[in-house]
């Protein structure tokens, strides 16, 4: 790849440095981070965030990064794990994958019933049956009933069981199998479910459709088992170096860690 026309960064441990022995990450970007970021833009490179997160939630990472523009080129956001596709500024969804959850969730709550669930209220926060910990969700928290909360198609439910472990989650789904659904584990005991056959690298591609660029030409960064899809997706996938050994593994590339400031490190490869 000779130039990158397309950069897909993801947020969590990417851009912004996990808090150690947490699940949150510190909300702001180093100054080595944001000058490569801003390289990337004076080149003519569209930089696209592409994360699990909600759309609300990706929004102030835009401003920080100095992203957000009104002008004609706005921001692209793959939100949602590719289920939400947005400009910005201001928030316009221009796509949306969504998907009758009831049955995965049910199947998954039949092994961990203490499990705390999440269904993103786009705009304003999520429904919930019960308090997350502190800091895991942005936005109002809406107290709900787990069936209400499923009854429509949604695009994107999240599952928590603080009693339990990241490896715990990846067996009961693999075992539930979890038909008509996408999953991924994060780094402790959450899952994320999606519309079958959606990820990031489905929502990239959606952008990419746009903007008439081809995957060859993208260059992404990741560093959770979130990013695998986006990773083989683009011409050149790189992972954080504190990532787990399974994305490594997935990555053309492995750069610096997120606390040593990887996404400047494989930026200015290309953006000197």
């Amino acid at each position: 790849m000779s130039f990158p026309k397309l950069v897909a960064l993801d947020i969590d441990g990417t851009l912004l440095a996990w808090v150690e022995g947490s699940g949150q990450t510190y909300e702001k970007v180093s100054p080595a981070v944001y000058d490569a970021v801003q390289a990337a833009l004076a080149a003519g490179s569209h930089v696209v965030l592409s994360s699990g997160r909600s759309a609300h939630g990706m929004t102030p990472i835009a401003d920080l990064l100095g992203l957000a523009s009104e002008a004609a080129d706005r921001l692209w956001i793959v939100a949602s794990n590719g289920a939400v596709v947005l400009r910005y500024p201001p928030v316009e969804i221009v796509h949306e994958e969504t998907f009758d959850a009831r049955a995965a969730v049910f199947e998954v709550l039949s092994h961990h019933p203490e499990a705390l669930v999440a269904v993103e209220e786009r705009g304003i926060g999520y429904r919930i049956n019960r308090a997350f910990p502190e800091g895991e969700l942005g936005g109002e928290m809406i107290i709900a009933d787990v069936e209400q909360m499923v009854a429509d198609p949604v695009s994107r439910v999240i599952i928590r069981d603080p009693s339990a472990t990241a490896e715990e989650f990846m067996e009961t789904a693999s075992r539930l199998g979890l038909h008509g659904t996408s999953y991924v584990v994060g780094w402790t005991a959450w899952l994320d479910l999606s519309p079958l056959g959606i990820s990031k690298a489905s929502g990239l591609q959606y952008v990419a459709d746009q903007l008439g660029v081809d995957a060859s030409d993208a260059l992404a960064i990741g560093d959770g088992r979130n990013d695998l899809e986006m990773l083989a997706w683009a011409g050149r996938g790189v992972a954080m170096g504190q990532a787990v050994d399974q994305v490594k593994a997935a990555a053309d590339h492995v750069t610096e860690t997120v606390y040593d400031d990887g996404v400047a490190v494989e930026l200015r490869k290309w953006f000197p």
